[in-house]
């Protein structure tokens, strides 16, 4: 049965006794309201029937995310101490992906179906039928599984895989005037990351908080109890996060004397690099960089040696989404340690950047762009602007929270994006986004825009070819290149996005991600879906190499290029963004550039970030190889240095469910 997102979770070794629980007693019908970026985008219902020692549940899940249905309809049935007996699941589970599949089980075998194939296999002790993150009904009736059964480590998922439960503890709410206690539970192996789970005394959920098909987080809700949903919201951050760092166990909360010998420190300011070198860090800053004999060693510093390997600053991504705290250690075990929040719920991200700036959390420095829509059902998230005063008071709101630019979606109207923009500038933010529906890219400029995400946008404004190739020499093209030059524009042009949306699926997939087996299971048959029909694909490599074109025509051009990866691979899309730049014709250093002094220029933390340079701040990651040789090396991540303090790729890396 398919899986949409993913991840193993960290179980307590030790079971806390359920004794002391209310005998479970789950209603027979429930309403769960759906959201994502905390807007009400639909609900799943289920009514349950019951007749000769069985329980049906009949289940209608729908939600429509940003203008496209996304319906589901499910039956389980089980006994009265919820052996599963069938499951049958028809329907979509995002708006790119769908899901025809059924099992029965009897005499210990179990008939399986999937899309077209079917087949029989034995049943495991201690196993129950999973579709994915959806429908949530089905996650409630497995968790009164688990505790029917004296809550096992583990629980077989049917037809494959293995879901973890643990108890996490109680929390006290106010509802209503009154006090309401809930259990909180963590579930791993559904999906990417630990799903968060709360019920009442009786098992029936509360809130789920979960990621769908696209990655995307997405909240269950019990109807009567949605007011509490911003509560919920920011405690599953600090509860995500604190998974992570009580398993790190750091010793000391002071910043650790670090001196790193022997490196070869690429200069990504002034291209003077220094071979045989030492740096010397103090309180998280670089202090000293030399010659090895050139600079004193403090007795009381830790040495690390760095012969042979090549020292890089640390890597941003200037187009993240930070939907689940598992995001922070992939985002470090690959020597990121700057991101840009492109858009999130408003007190997720604030709760995931306090507790990572608070070191409760394990995580990049996060700068925050706050996301402004406009009305109507293509609108995405809560924050809406539909008239002046609407936009004013949504850009105040982002500045006095701590945000450092704003991003405008699709549906903002073109009126609302100059107003967007003038409050912003006024305030000292900058606006970055997508170019609205209606608008075209130098109206989105003209309206104040200072930065632009995704290549789509440039290449809609340039004049196509028949194929959907562009020609760069052509005199309306050329016009737009120097507008957004003599504009100052920025673009991060996301082209591992696309590369993904353009490639056929029977292309290998290890060309783009050669750490592909090390993902966790399900991430690998999320990502291996991807793409197009061989066919379909074929004709939009004219399109996929425009944008490509476009890249070095842009950086030839002097327009500033910034690496994004809208997601993707966790942390490796750094990686991979970078090598397509140089596919497109840049250089190692200048790529490596869009991803430290570049981007770090741009949000105008240059003199903090960026580089490795006496008094910044020390985030580096040593790589063992020369990236400026070949790109690919800079995949090679030995250890990541942030704020000073050291870390292991591998173990950020099977922290969150890779192989290493």
């Amino acid at each position: 049965m398919k899986k949409y997102l993913l991840l193993t979770a960290f179980v307590s070794s030790s079971i806390i006794s359920f004794a002391q629980m209310t005998t479970p007693g789950i209603a027979d019908t429930g309403t769960f309201l759906l959201h994502k970026f905390a807007q009400n985008i639909g609900k799943e219902t289920y009514r349950v029937k019951r007749a000769g020692g069985t329980r049906v549940y009949d289940i209608n899940f729908k939600f429509t995310d940003r203008g496209s249905p996304v319906p589901l309809h499910a039956q389980l049935v089980t006994n009265s101490m919820h052996e599963p007996l069938s499951l049958f699941i028809k329907g979509s589970t995002s708006r790119f992906s769908t899901i025809n599949d059924s099992i029965s089980i009897e005499s210990q075998q179990a008939i399986v179906r999937v899309d077209d194939s079917v087949y029989q296999q034995a049943v495991k002790p201690l196993s129950f039928p999973v579709g994915g993150y959806s429908p949530g009904t089905v996650q409630m009736i497995l968790l009164q599984y688990w505790i029917d059964h004296q809550q096992p480590k583990s629980i077989s998922m049917l037809p494959n895989g293995t879901v973890n439960i643990s108890w996490d503890g109680k929390d006290t709410l106010l509802f209503a005037n009154q006090k309401m206690v809930v259990e909180r539970y963590v579930l791993g192996g559904l999906v990417w990351g630990n799903e968060i789970i709360w019920t009442d005394s009786r098992g029936n959920i509360v809130c789920l908080i979960t990621n769908d098909a696209e990655g995307d987080k997405l909240e269950m809700m019990q109807e009567q109890y949605e007011s509490l949903l911003p509560e919920f919201i920011s405690r599953a951050a600090t509860y995500g996060m604190k998974l992570f760092t009580a398993s790190m166990k750091e010793k000391s909360s002071v910043k650790p004397v670090l001196a790193i010998i022997g490196g070869n420190v690429v200069d990504v300011e002034n291209d003077q690099p220094i071979s045989n070198s030492v740096i010397l860090v103090e309180n998280g800053v670089i202090k000293k960089i030399g010659k090895v004999g050139s600079i004193p060693i403090p007795a009381n510093a830790i040495v690390i040696h760095a012969e042979g390997k090549t020292i890089l600053p640390g890597l941003w991504d200037m187009h993240a989404h930070f939907q689940q705290a598992e995001w922070g250690p992939a985002y470090l075990a690959s020597g990121v340690t700057t991101v840009r929040d492109c858009g999130n719920e408003f007190g997720y991200i604030n709760a995931i950047k306090s507790a990572i700036d608070s070191r409760k959390g394990i995580g990049p420095n996060i700068l925050k762009a706050g996301i402004i829509d406009g009305p109507g059902q293509m609108g995405l998230g809560i924050v809406r602007a539909t008239t002046k005063a609407e936009a004013i008071k949504a850009v105040k709101m982002y500045k006095d929270n701590g945000f450092v630019q704003i991003k405008i979606y699709s549906s903002i109207t073109p009126a609302i994006v100059k107003v967007i923009a003038d409050e912003a500038h006024r305030l000292g933010l900058s606006v970055t986004g997508h170019i609205p529906n209606g608008m075209g890219l130098l109206q989105g400029l003209d309206s104040g825009m200072d930065q632009v995400n995704h290549m789509q946008y440039v290449y809609a404004a340039m004049k196509k070819n028949a194929d959907k190739s562009i020609d760069l020499q052509d005199p309306a093209n050329m016009a737009v290149l120097n507008y957004l030059h003599d504009h100052k524009i920025v673009i991060d042009p996301t082209m591992g996005v696309f590369e993904m949306i353009f490639r056929s699926v029977k292309d290998d997939i290890l060309k783009m991600e050669p750490a592909y087996y090390t993902l966790p299971v399900p991430l690998q048959s999320l990502f291996s879906n991807m793409g197009m029909p061989e066919a379909e694909a074929i004709k939009y490599k004219p399109l996929m190499q425009s944008m490509m074109n476009l890249v070095k025509a842009l950086h030839d051009k002097g327009v500033t290029i910034v690496a994004g990866t809208d997601m993707g691979f966790p942390g490796y899309s750094v990686f991979r963004e970078l090598e397509l730049y140089v596919d497109a014709g840049l250089s190692p250093m200048e790529a490596i550039q869009t991803a430290t002094i570049v981007p770090a220029q741009v949000m105008k933390l240059g003199n903090k970030s960026g580089s490795i340079k006496a008094g910044k701040q020390a985030d580096l990651v040593i790589i063992d190889g020369d990236p400026l040789q070949n790109i690919r090396n800079i995949r090679k991540v030995w250890m990541v240095i942030k704020e000073g303090r050291q870390y292991d790729p591998v173990a950020l890396h099977k922290m969150v469910g890779f192989s290493k």
